[in-house]
């Protein structure tokens, strides 16, 4: 059997899947497997993967039309080797990424989860960025602390990890669109002993103009988020060791989705929304600033949190705030 699994999932992949699979068959290791969570695509995909005609190839068709987050939540039940990774159907692996994992494993046996750095590239497949630097080797707190002070980047694409530590964390969250479920699922699995990196770039992950946490409602993306600081409230209970770091590190988490999620709300037309004011959801986030961080948050002490509420509170600044965007096609108020 394989050494490793990777597992792919997708729904009407293209030109992209084509491009992907290519990637994980040039691998300078050929000890692996490529399991494909085919779910029904109405376009060339299943043509795309056929034409291949490679024995690591294995399909798994789903039996109906599934969302994104059930699809890939269908990767639990696989039969899969001792290791694994997921990948998006638009991402790339170069073809060092088996190896350095190789190497790494062999490096840190210990370790419980294996990442590399990785870039960014666009629709096109030109680079727009790098990731963060991420250190070699960092114990669950600082794991963490990390996470909560965004000084790492984390996407479904490109970690690797133990199958029976996936299965025993329960595979991918069930999260909208998948939106924060990797995040959990890293936590998850750099807490069970501690995360190993390597420095070389080994992947590439696809930004689209597009993208899914843009793209998605705003009840679906405020659904997500409450879904993860439930996780964390949690987690700082039953984890005395990092409650500390969550208590402390957990207010720049919500500064940085406050902000975010107020100002994509505020860029949305009142008749078109889906969610509360920008003034409840900043009620919302003061009582995660209590769960999570023992109060310690306060929305409001924020300038661009503050602004956004005043705009979103009068008829006439929203108006004028919309009509300035409609005009410079961008943000008025950025997130960062």
């Amino acid at each position: 059997m394989a050494r490793y699994s990777i597992i792919l999932p997708v729904k009407n992949g293209g030109n992209y899947l084509r491009e992907c699979v290519q990637s994980i068959l040039s691998q300078a290791v050929n000890d692996f497997e490529l399991l494909v969570l085919e779910n029904q695509s109405t376009d060339n995909t299943l043509d795309i993967l056929a034409s291949f005609n490679d024995q690591r190839i294995k399909i798994f068709p789903a039996p109906t039309s599934l969302t994104m987050e059930d699809n890939w939540h269908r990767a639990l039940s696989l039969p899969k080797s001792e290791f694994m990774t997921l990948i998006g159907h638009d991402d790339i692996l170069h073809k060092n990424y088996l190896c350095v994992m190789q190497e790494l494993i062999a490096k840190y046996p210990d370790a419980s989860l294996y990442q590399t750095h990785f870039r960014y590239i666009d629709s096109s497949g030109n680079e727009i960025g790098k990731c963060k630097h991420m250190n070699a080797v960092q114990d669950p707190a600082t794991a963490l602390s990390h996470f909560l002070l965004d000084k790492i980047d984390l996407m479904g694409t490109g970690f690797m990890m133990r199958s029976r530590d996936f299965e025993a964390a329960g595979g991918m969250p069930m999260y909208p669109n998948l939106l924060f479920a990797d995040m959990e699922l890293w936590i998850r699995l750099s807490r069970k002993n501690f995360l190993a990196v390597d420095s070389q770039e080994c992947f590439s992950y696809r930004k689209h103009p597009a993208a899914t946490t843009s793209s998605s409602s705003d009840a679906r993306f405020i659904n997500a988020f409450d879904l993860l600081m439930k996780y964390l409230i949690g987690l700082k209970h039953d984890d005395p060791e990092l409650a500390s770091v969550i208590k402390r590190d957990g207010v720049e988490l919500l500064r940085q989705y406050c902000q975010g999620i107020t100002h994509k709300v505020l860029r949305t037309p009142k008749s078109k929304r889906e969610t509360p004011s920008v003034g409840q959801l900043i009620h919302t986030f003061r009582q995660y600033g209590k769960d999570l961080c023992d109060g310690k948050f306060e929305p409001l002490d924020y300038r661009k949190i503050k602004v956004g509420k005043l705009i979103d509170s009068n008829p006439i600044s929203h108006g004028i705030f919309l009509l300035f965007k409609k005009i410079y096609h961008k943000p008025v108020l950025k997130s960062h």
